[in-house]
């Protein structure tokens, strides 16, 4: 029997796959990073018709990328091509959420969301509220 072709990337699949790449960063995908990504599908409004299946089809994607030399490039090539541009904003407080989930950000974290504000093309006075604000929401005691 033929294999499916493969879905095409949903903006909400695009989301995802820039949190769970955020996660793997450092390669050690903590407990808090997947709560957070777990809990943003389940009650935010934009993932409100999403798939909760298409999650691990999404993270097994990530992973076959960053297994590759230019993976993450190819990664940002599916964001651009699937993404639409009002959600910029959206998928970068979702990754710096996801990085500031644990307590703190680590240096391969801190270099993919340099990476992600410059594929996005946020304007840099926007990225840093976002991340003021991620800060805020996951300060502890």
């Amino acid at each position: 029997m033929p294999e499916a072709s493969p879905q095409p990337l949903s903006p909400q699949d695009c989301l995802v796959a820039l949190m769970i790449a955020v996660s793997a960063s450092d390669q050690n995908i903590r407990t808090a990073e997947l709560v957070k990504i777990e809990s943003a599908v389940n009650l935010l409004p934009i993932f409100g018709a999403y798939d909760i299946d298409r999650m691990r089809v999404i993270a097994d994607m990530v992973f076959d990328l960053f297994e590759q030399e230019d993976g993450l490039d190819a990664l940002f090539g599916l964001i651009r091509n699937h993404l639409p541009e009002r959600l910029n904003e959206t998928a970068y407080a979702l990754a710096c959420d996801v990085a500031a989930a644990d307590g703190s950000l680590r240096e391969a974290e801190l270099r993919l969301l340099e990476e992600i504000r410059y594929e996005l093309d946020l304007d840099r006075l926007h990225a840093a509220a976002i991340e003021r604000g991620a800060r805020a929401r996951h300060l502890r005691g």
